[in-house]
């Protein structure tokens, strides 16, 4: 018999909504906390800027039970997501379970020696207090703390009439209107930005980045949906795995020639397609060596906006500001009224108690995750939506239904803390030795390996489904409506 549990989730975002969902279908009391004034985490309107969209279709970028509806484009705008993930929360009774505009400030142990942890809480009006939970489903993901750069100058820039904000604090294009604007950074919200500032009348607008990576097309060569090509089994199965065969090892080296030539032809196409030559932008990396979690989807319009000089793009970064002007490392200086730091995000879990987080990162800033989701020395809790991919709201549900089940004791295969961590340590090893690129974002990443990722946790859960026909499984994305079969037959069963 499972024990009813208290449960706290962690942020109401994709991934917080999809662990609320999850425990209170086994039959926990769940409270969803929520720093917010409101539900989506990243895509709450007053955290996204103009323009933002999904960077996978639609039908990879929903919840097993809830298509996006039709009317949606392939790829929905930020409102547009933020409506659907209000109409999941509310469909599936979880709207009540969400405590707003409160903070978790610490945790730690309970003092009554039983299992589980007290969350020192924090309300927007200054009321503080203390909660216990028997377990707690940190849902916070990557894009939780801002990472604040400043530089020197910066003060002065600011007193003379200039601006220097996050890419998440961007939210109003008519700011734009008239100003020179010089954008920080290369990840698809900088060149997503850069696009909008030429489109919202910017009097000149400036990119600089430290280097130049690949970029996928919505439609390669203007015609097939990339999902159609990187996200699928047979293209996933190109790039060696961890734990592999003698054998498996064997065929990944004759079919050596093929795989470069098929990445060759690749980079050809997009050379051509997206005018990396002419704009000096093709990246000296191979394509295969650096596809993970960072890989953006192209911006429509940039590339071209640096080619007529639209957009200026300069390598480089910041060195320090003056008043009107940012001056680069090289010593190159930017008229600049706007300065936007698309500088990403701040990866940790701050109110963790320092004991425990030494035992969840490495020194190297890799996290000690098993299946990404779980860490033994962690007791009574787990992570959902940490497992970030192109699919992440997939994974989302899927690392909430493993976690459940995990929290739970009722995992078909339940892994000891000593297996846990010997599976841990060989996935830091590969990371390390065989694919560098997978340890980007402390190593929170499953793509491309989506299929192998999905593989494990279906296995572990006792799926008795977890395959489509031959061609579908080979030939085509990740289909949220077949996995809601394969999670339909695992072990049911509810707290009492």
């Amino acid at each position: 018999m499972v024990e009813k549990k208290k449960v706290a989730v962690i942020g109401a975002g994709v991934s917080g909504l999809a662990a609320a969902k999850a425990f209170k279908e086994r039959g926990h009391a769940v409270t969803v906390i929520e720093r917010s004034h409101a539900l989506g985490g990243v895509w709450e309107p007053s955290r996204s800027y103009p323009d933002v969209q999904t960077q996978s279709p639609k039908d990879l970028y929903r919840y097993t039970g809830k298509p996006m509806p039709d009317h949606y484009p392939e790829w929905p705008k930020g409102p547009q997501v933020h409506a659907y993930l209000t109409d999941y929360a509310h469909e599936n009774g979880l709207t009540p379970l969400i405590r707003y505009e409160t903070r978790v400030a610490a945790m730690e142990r309970r003092a009554d020696g039983r299992k589980g942890w007290t969350l020192a809480l924090e309300g927007a009006d200054g009321t503080a207090g203390t909660e216990t939970f028997d377990f707690v489903a940190v849902c916070t993901g990557q894009f939780s703390e801002k990472n604040i750069l400043t530089h020197p100058g910066q003060d002065a820039f600011v007193e003379a009439g200039g601006q220097v904000m996050h890419s998440s604090d961007y939210t109003d294009p008519a700011m734009l209107k008239g100003k020179k604007v010089v954008v920080l950074g290369f990840s698809k919200s900088a060149t997503d930005i850069a696009v909008n500032a030429v489109k919202s009348g910017a009097e000149a607008v400036t990119i600089v980045y430290l280097e130049t990576v690949w970029r996928v097309p919505y439609f390669i060569g203007g015609l097939i949906n990339f999902k159609r090509i990187l996200y699928i089994r047979a293209q996933e199965k190109m790039f060696p795995g961890w734990g592999q065969s003698t054998m498996a090892r064997l065929n990944h080296a004759l079919a050596k020639p093929f795989v470069w030539a098929n990445w060759r032809a690749l980079e050809s196409l997009l050379s051509i397609q997206l005018k990396l030559k002419k704009t000096g932008l093709r990246p000296k990396e191979p394509i295969e060596r650096g596809i993970n979690c960072s890989v953006p989807i192209v911006t429509p319009g940039f590339f071209d906006m640096v080619a007529d000089g639209r957009i200026r793009a300069v390598q480089g970064t910041f060195d320090r500001y003056e008043p009107g002007t940012v001056v680069l490392t090289g010593g190159e200086r930017v008229a600049a009224d706007m300065a936007i730091l698309a500088v990403g995000w701040k990866l940790g879990v701050p109110f963790l108690p320092e004991e425990y987080r030494k035992k969840l990162v490495e020194p190297d800033g890799q996290y000690r995750l098993y299946r990404i989701i779980a860490n033994p020395d962690l007791p009574d809790m787990g992570f959902v939506g940490f497992n970030s991919s192109f699919c992440t709201v997939l994974c989302a549900e899927l690392a909430a239904n493993w976690l459940v089940r995990y929290a739970d004791g009722m995992l078909a295969h339940q892994p000891s803390a000593e297996e846990m961590n010997r599976n841990i340590d060989m996935m830091l090893q590969w990371k390390r030795t065989e694919r560098p690129a997978a340890g980007v974002y402390g190593g929170l990443c499953v793509a491309p390996y989506h299929f192998k990722h999905f593989d494990e946790l279906l296995a572990d859960m006792g799926a008795r489904k977890k395959k489509r026909n031959p061609v579908a499984e080979n030939l085509a994305p990740p289909n949220a409506d077949a996995y809601a079969r394969y999670l339909a037959s695992t072990p049911q069963y509810r707290a009492a």
